[in-house]
C-alpha cells in the first residue's frame, strides 16, 4: 500500500503481484492465505527422517501455480554424513531445480542464500515445523532474536516455534517472510501447477490409446509403458494421482464431493 509520508494515511492499496494459499485443514472448504507479493519461495526441508519428497512436490506445485521462483533449501547438513543423497532426491523431482544445502547455524554456509535476498526482494520461507526456518532467518539477519526449538529425537519432527507470519528486514535491503510450519498442505486451484510439475506424466498420457485412461489396466497405456522401461517412476505416478484427485475434490461442491466419495468407496470395495 502507498502511505502519505506526512499524515501516514493510506492513499492507495496496490494490486497483489501473487498470492500463496492452501485449503485450510477441516471440511468447511475455507481457503487459508499464506503469503503475497513474493519474489522467491524458499522451500525448506531438513536432511533427516522428516525429509519428504512428496511434501516438497506439493510446495513446488504451489510455487508453479503462483509463478514464483522456488529454491529448495536443505538444512541440517551438519547432522548427516550423506547430504548428497538428499540433494539427489530433490534433483530427481524436476530438472533445473535450484537447490542449496546448508548448515543453518553457520553464517558462511547461509551466506550463499543472500543471492535471492537483495534490495527490493521479498523471500518467503515455507516448510514443516522443525526444518530450521527460524534458524535460517536468524543467520541471515546476523541475530539470534528469533526463538528456536529442538526437534523430537524419535522422528526428527519439530515443534511450532513460529506461530504467526513475520516480516524481517535484512541489512542488504531485502525482506524475509517467516511462516508457521505446515504439516499439511492441501492444495486448491492448483491444476496448472500440478500439470507443470508432472509434465512428463501429462505428456506420456497424451499417447495413451484411450483419452480417459486411468493408467492401471487399460491396453496401450503409454504411462505404464514408460514406467516399465524406467522413464517414469511408479512412486511419482501415485503422487500425481493423489494430487489430481485432491484438486478435483477440493474444487467440488458438497453434492459433487458426496458423489466422489461414493465412487471411491465402490472402487476400494472392488479392489478388496
Amino acid at each position: 500500500m502507498l502511505v502519505d509520508e506526512v499524515t501516514l494515511e493510506v492513499r492507495r492499496v496496490l494490486q497483489r503481484e501473487n498470492l500463496f494459499k492452501r485449503q485450510a485443514p477441516g471440511t468447511d472448504k475455507k481457503t487459508q492465505l499464506i503469503a503475497a507479493n513474493v519474489d522467491t519461495l524458499f522451500i525448506v526441508a531438513s536432511c533427516n527422517k522428516d525429509f519428504s519428497t512428496a511434501r516438497l512436490e506439493r510446495y513446488l506445485v504451489l510455487a508453479q501455480e503462483v509463478g514464483v521462483q522456488p529454491v529448495v533449501i536443505l538444512t541440517k547438513t551438519d547432522l548427516t554424513d550423506t547430504p548428497d543423497i538428499f540433494v539427489a532426491a530433490v534433483r530427481d523431482l524436476r530438472p533445473g531445480l535450484l537447490i542449496e544445502a546448508v548448515n543453518g547455524r553457520d553464517p558462511v554456509s547461509v551466506a550463499r542464500l543472500a543471492t535471492w535476498c537483495g534490495r527490493g526482494q521479498t523471500v518467503a520461507l515455507v516448510g514443516s515445523s522443525g526444518v530450521g526456518k527460524s534458524t535460517l532467518v536468524n543467520s541471515l539477519r546476523g541475530s539470534d532474536g528469533i526463538m528456536t526449538q529442538a526437534i523430537r529425537k524419535g522422528d526428527d519432527t519439530g515443534r511450532h516455534t513460529t506461530t504467526v507470519r513475520e516480516m524481517h528486514r535484512l541489512a542488504g535491503g531485502g525482506w524475509l517472510l517467516d511462516t508457521p510450519g505446515m504439516r499439511e498442505l492441501q492444495l486448491t486451484d492448483a491444476g496448472s501447477g500440478i500439470a507443470e510439475i508432472f509434465d512428463d506424466f501429462v505428456e506420456s498420457a497424451e499417447h495413451c490409446r484411450f483419452s480417459n485412461c486411468t493408467h492401471e489396466v487399460e491396453p496401450g497405456c503409454a504411462v505404464r509403458a514408460a514406467i516399465a522401461d524406467g522413464r517414469l517412476s511408479a512412486a511419482r505416478l501415485d503422487r500425481w494421482r493423489r494430487l489430481t484427485s485432491e484438486e478435483i475434490y477440493n474444487k467440488a461442491s458438497p453434492t459433487e464431493r458426496r458423489a466422489l466419495h461414493r465412487i471411491a468407496t465402490r472402487v476400494s470395495t472392488k479392489k478388496k
